[in-house]
This record gives C-alpha cells, structure tokens and sequence, in this order.
C-alpha cells in the first residue's frame, strides 16, 4: 500500500466493536423478547419443517410463546426460527414438547434488525397451502453481507470544515443508496458510519460495490476512508449478535482491503464463480480460506489483548503460535504492515472508540488503551489521525 494510506490503515477498526454493540444494544430493547434459533437436521425438507412448525403453534401457548416465522434451507440443512418467547428456556422446552427438535443455540434478537437482513418476520405472504391446509415454504436465511466503511464524520470534519464534510457525506450515501436499491438490497440499521447491505445474491452484493465505486469516481467523490468488503453466512452462530460471525469478518476485510478497493470471501468468490461472474474485471481482493483463518486470528489476539500494557511482539507470537520471522511475514503479507505497527493503530481506534463512548480524560483513555504514557500516546494519535486528542474530544463533545 502506498505510504500516504499508512495514517488511514484500520480506519474501520472501531466498526468493529461498534456495531456489534448497535446491533446487541438494539436486541435488548424489546419489551416482550424475541428469540432466534438455528437446528442443523441433515436431509431436511420444506414440510418436515411446515409440520414441525404446525406442532410448535399447538403447544405455543402452554409456553407462553407466539411462533413467528422459520426460514429452511434445504441445501444447507439448516433451520431458522423466530419466536416471541419469555425466556430462551421456554423457546427449548416448546421445541421438546411439541416434536423434539432442541435447536443448537438460541439468541435474543430485535425484529426489526431481523427483518432488515431477512426482509421479513411472519410467514411470506406468497407461501402456498397444500390440500391438507399446511404452509410449506422452502426459504433459506443464507444472506451476503456488503460492508462499506465510510469515512470518520469528526476526521472528515477536520479536514474539509463542517459544511463541505456535510455536503460531502451527503451526497455519498445518496449515489450508495441508489445502488443499494437497484440491486435490490436491503440496508441495515447501523452506526451511520458504515453501510451494511443484505443480498440473497453474491453478484447482486458484488454489482451494487462495483457501481457505487464507479458512480463515486466519477462524481469525483472519492475518498481514502471508503473501503469495501462483501461476505456471507446465516444469522446464528458463535456470536450473540444476529449475523455476528459473519460481519466481524467483513469488518477485518474492510481493513486489508485497501481504500476503494472490494474484498471477497472465498465463499463469495466460490458462489460467484459458481454463477460464472466474471471476477477479473474489477479491482477486487479475493482471500483464501487461509487468508481468512490468519485474518481472524490476527484480529482476534489484538482483540483479546489491546488494553494490556505489556503485550508486545513476544506475546503476539505466541498468542499466534509463530516466530517473529513468520508473524511479520504473515503480518506484511496480509495486510502490508508489521505486527508492531498494527498493535499500535489497533490500540489509537479502540481509544478513538473510547471517546466516541464518553468524555474520558486522556490520561484514562491512554492508559486504558495499552499506551504507556500520555504524551506517547498524543504523539501516535497526533501522526495517525492529524489532530490531537483534545481537539477530536471537542469535535465530538
């Protein structure tokens, strides 16, 4: 990467923590909670699951649940719930009763997040009645996720002035969402500092990133902070957020991409070439599964270890099970940078997250984010984002 990108590298970084906690904050807000889970049966059919589903509504009372909707993918062998339901006991005990399927995991969720990556909460209007009255439906939750990375508002804001940054974001976000509607894409609620768009198809999501870039550069609206990363995968997972594992990932994609440049999974690139989408006319980045296994363990042991003041390259190789010759090879090869220079800009994001939170002191912020003095710390945030610490707290306070 061009040296000029150094201070930009991991803008997206605070996305990171931040939407989660969007999307995790807004599952707690309902006053009645509801419930996603996910069962793996293998062979399923679509009305094995109607059926199933036509138990549930029987014992829902008796449990104090109201059974919503289900999505089933034959091909997957998953199944997807979504149950209003007073605890994630009552929505194991009802599956028990009524046939026995005890789902793998279940979450809390909000329905209107849900219905944003999934396009709906009940039932499809068009789901047909078979000649004994049951619904059956064969509609998978398998959706590909577009992250856009936009621009920090507060960095922007220092470097063109409130009302350029203003008129800038604007128009922006106007050309993203009229690509967003002419792929047919849903948009899902988040921080307003990055997009994320639901497809059921990869060469939709890949279209919509391919135009937005094009339409930005043409407007001359192009800027260094807007990077893009396009993923895919079901909304229960190891995470408590719905579609958690799936969006980290494009997160950290979003990172080595590069600015103005589209990363793909190697399950987006598989589906895509699958669909025999011509995948070398565009300025894409198309990792490996291996590329991805080394993404998230990077990403994860910063994760893990940021606030510690003593984490340095020693214990990164061994939270990394490697040499320091392997870690900086890996570390360069990946993403361009060295394992010291990303503990260092891991740690200057999550404290501009920190500030984003609450007005902390910068003496409480260094500390707590792995820096060892406040004037080093001034310094680092000084070269990386052009302003001083205070004068991005007054930004945003």
């Amino acid at each position: 990467m061009p040296g000029a990108a150094v201070g930009k590298f991991l803008l997206q970084q605070r996305q990171v923590a931040f939407i989660f906690m969007i999307l995790c904050y807004a599952d707690k807000q309902n006053s009645m909670p509801i419930y996603m889970d996910i069962h793996t049966v293998p062979g399923v059919k679509a009305r094995a699951v109607a059926e199933a589903h036509r138990l549930d509504m029987m014992h829902q009372h008796s449990f104090e649940c109201t059974c919503m909707t289900y999505w089933v993918d034959e091909d997957r062998e998953s199944i997807f719930c979504l149950i209003d339901a007073p605890s994630r006991e009552a929505v194991e005990e009802l599956h028990n009763k009524a046939h026995g399927l005890v789902p793998h995991k279940v979450i809390e969720v909000n329905p209107g997040i849900v219905s944003s990556f999934l396009g709906r909460i009940y039932d499809p209007e068009d789901a047909s009645l078979t000649d004994d009255g049951l619904k059956v439906f064969a509609d998978p939750s398998y959706r590909v996720l577009l992250m856009i990375g936009m621009p920090d508002p507060v960095l922007l804001q220092h470097e063109l002035g409130s009302e350029k940054a203003g008129e800038r974001t604007a128009s922006q976000n106007a050309v993203i969402r009229s690509h967003i509607r002419e792929q047919g894409g849903t948009e899902v609620e988040c921080d307003g500092n990055c997009f994320i768009i639901s497809f059921r198809s990869a060469e939709k999501a890949l279209s919509c990133a391919v135009n937005i870039q094009q339409s930005l550069e043409a407007a001359g609206s192009v800027h260094a902070g807007i990077r893009y990363a396009i993923h895919g995968g079901e909304p229960v997972g190891k995470s408590d957020a719905l579609f958690g594992d799936p969006l980290q990932l494009a997160c950290y994609m979003c990172m080595v991409a590069g600015p103005n440049r589209i990363a793909l999974s190697a399950v987006v690139k598989e589906l895509l070439i699958k669909d025999h989408f011509q995948l070398k006319e565009h300025n894409l980045l198309a990792l490996s599964p291996q590329d991805e296994i080394l993404l998230r363990g990077l990403f994860d042991q910063l994760d893990k270890n940021w606030q510690e003041p003593g984490f340095d390259i020693d214990d990164y190789c061994k939270a990394m099970a490697m040499s320091k010759s392997q870690l900086y090879r890996k570390a360069i090869q990946l993403t361009g940078y060295s394992p010291n220079i990303l503990l260092k800009e891991f740690r200057l994001e999550r404290a501009k997250e920190q500030m984003r939170k609450k007005p902390y002191s910068i003496a409480q912020i260094t500390f707590d984010s792995g820096f060892s003095s406040p004037s080093y710390f001034t310094k680092c945030f000084k070269k990386k984002f052009g302003l001083l610490p205070m004068t991005y707290l007054e930004y945003l306070h």
